[in-house]
């Protein structure tokens, strides 16, 4: 009779070492793995491939900004639920979901602020919320921000990026696409100049309506922009698309996109223009 239990070793070469959450993100272009200070001090931009993640708007307006210059505009704005959207989650319980996840109230930030010295009004969309959706809360607060910006003599700035409409208002989500147009057609009368920034992904009713209408139009690299995605158009047209279809990169090279500018060299690009345009 054996006097010692022989010890249970079946999980010896088996068990692997879990890494902790919330402290490294892995790169999906070329798998390193970052410490999350590391990548936020990097602007979300990979120090090994230079893939751009996404990038929240608060963290942007203070990467674009003069320091303490920006002044939010309509901050309380929210959305309600016009149609009483029903569902396995109602959109009422879907925003407020997104607004304890974000600290936001809804997907765009708007406001002034100085670039370099120039005074601009700005829009800042975060695609954490909705998938920065455009809901009529949306499409309100570039329509004011556009308008006081004609007011006041200034010139626009938007960043963009959009998952498309926002489905759980229906047409009055659509109607946002006419009513920034509009607005901006106001500001282009005034001979302002109105740029715009579009960043992964930029796509649907936001890429047709202002995302498309800048005087200068700007892309970060490698990003997604387009109308309806690759899949509805090859089905639609029966063609075969280029392995790059829809990059900021194959949109360049098709004259709708003016420049391409990595992250870091925003700011400086934003304010070369706005010296090139004499903007005060």
């Amino acid at each position: 009779m054996a006097i010692f239990k022989k010890p249970i070793l079946r999980a010896l070469g088996h068990k692997t070492r879990e890494m902790p959450s919330g402290l490294w993100t892995k790169c999906p272009t070329c798998g390193e793995v970052i410490h999350n200070f590391a990548l936020s001090e990097n602007l979300q931009v990979c120090p090994k491939c230079d893939h751009h993640f996404n990038l929240g708007s608060r963290e942007r307006i203070e990467s674009l900004v003069d320091p303490e210059s920006f002044e939010e505009h309509d901050s309380s704005m929210s959305s309600v639920d016009p149609l009483g959207f029903k569902g396995m989650t109602t959109y009422a319980d879907r925003l407020q979901s997104y607004k304890q996840k974000t600290g936001l109230v809804d997907a765009v930030t708007t406001g002034s602020g100085k670039i370099n010295g120039h005074q601009v009004g700005l829009g800042v969309m975060d695609f954490n919320f909705l998938a920065a959706t455009m809901g009529s809360v949306v499409g309100e607060k570039i329509t004011r921000v556009i308008e006081f910006s004609t007011k006041n003599s200034l010139p626009v700035i938007l960043v963009c990026a959009s998952g498309g409409a926002r489905m759980y208002e229906g047409m009055l989500s659509l109607m946002q696409m006419a009513k920034t147009s509009g607005a901006l057609a106001l500001h282009a009368q005034a001979k302002l100049p109105y740029i715009t920034v579009l960043t992964n992904p930029t796509t649907a009713g936001v890429m047709a309506s202002y995302a498309s209408l800048g005087d200068v139009i700007i892309a970060e690299p490698k990003a997604m922009i387009g109308f309806a995605g690759p899949r509805v158009i090859r089905e639609t047209t029966h063609q075969t698309l280029p392995p790059d279809f829809q990059t900021a990169e194959f949109l360049e090279s098709h004259g709708l996109i003016d420049l391409i500018v990595h992250r870091q060299k925003l700011r400086q690009t934003l304010g070369d223009i706005l010296n090139y345009l004499d903007t005060k």
